[in-house]
């Protein structure tokens, strides 16, 4: 979706973010992807990942762009019991330009081991950027974020253990035409229809949920869950947003880190607690890192999406990053 507006193809798309899935690849393809509030767009017809973290949201050129594709898929919906039954404001009212008196937070674990010293450098700079424009910083701790990507792993792939359950070959999508009996069907048609990595997750998941691991790993992350939560909610009683890279470095070379999962799992470090916490989150274009685009990442309160709109809009109109394009 984000390489297609990239390249013109499209003037937008949908993606569906359950740990990053829309702000990473935006920030990778110098374009914006928003991941709006849990609950804010209806998940019905998505393939269920991890359903208590997917969320669809709009990848297009521009902020305003995208503000406008926001309104027009928000809302609740009967066919969804999880979208909110919570007021649609009008999103493109909010691009006014205007930051004076706006208070952000930085957390230190954002700009911390592991980031690319060009994503921090870029990051400082639209600071620096938006303290021109009026709005004030400080640094910040969201001390529970070192656990967010361990506690992220243990539940969205139990809840994709229980999601993806339905894929048997019995009712829909995939069958094996190698069977010879019914246990076979079921078993051919998901080693067949399944990649390496969902079928890590499945077993992962699996494990977490099963009898005498359930308390020691699943019910665990689900209490660290609440208290990165709450890391999000003590420091937005002080700040209007929080502000950091999408990703700790650029995009890397096709098949390069596929060999290493644990590596391809912590570039997903800066995107994750956003989805635990269930707030909307931004990423517009703030840079080049050896000619590839950065991701500055806008984290706003629930429900929130037209702040960071807000914010997001006042930086695009004051930089021309997303009017470039990387040298490939």
């Amino acid at each position: 979706s984000a390489a297609a507006v990239a390249a013109g193809e499209v003037p937008f798309a949908l993606g569906s973010d359950t740990g990053g899935s829309i702000r990473q690849p935006a920030a990778f393809c110098g374009v914006v992807g928003l991941k709006p509030t849990y609950g804010r767009v209806s998940r019905f017809g998505l393939v269920a990942f991890a359903s208590s973290l997917d969320q669809i949201g709009p990848i297009t050129r521009t902020v305003e762009d995208n503000a406008y594709l926001l309104q027009a898929i928000a809302g609740v919906d009967p066919m969804d019991s999880t979208s909110a039954n919570v007021p649609v404001p009008n999103y493109v009212e909010a691009l006014t330009g205007d930051i004076k008196g706006l208070k952000i937070a930085v957390p230190n674990e954002y700009l911390g081991e592991g980031v690319d010293e060009g994503v921090r450098q870029s990051v400082l700079a639209a600071l620096a950027v938006l303290e021109k424009l009026g709005a004030t910083w400080e640094e910040v701790s969201l001390p529970h974020s070192k656990y967010a990507l361990a506690t992220y792993y243990l539940l969205a792939s139990s809840e994709a253990s229980a999601n993806l359950a339905r894929f048997d070959g019995v009712r829909y999508g995939y069958r094996t035409d190698n069977a010879k009996n019914l246990i076979d069907m079921y078993k051919l048609t998901r080693s067949e229809g399944f990649g390496a990595e969902v079928k890590r997750r499945i077993m992962l998941g699996t494990f977490a949920l099963s009898s005498g691991y359930y308390d020691a790993y699943y019910k665990k992350a689900q209490k660290v869950r609440t208290l990165i939560k709450r890391d999000f909610e003590n420091v937005f009683e002080r700040y209007d947003v929080i502000i950091g890279p999408t990703t700790p470095t650029p995009a890397f070379k096709i098949g390069e880190k596929t060999s290493d999962p644990l590596t391809m799992y912590a570039n997903d470090i800066l995107t994750i607690p956003v989805n635990l916490a269930g707030v909307p989150a931004i990423s517009v274009p703030c840079g080049f890192v050896d000619g590839l685009p950065v991701g500055l990442q806008i984290i706003g309160k629930h429900f929130d999406e037209s702040t960071v709109y807000r914010v997001a809009h006042a930086f695009e109109q004051t930089t021309d990053y997303h009017k470039q394009k990387p040298v490939l």
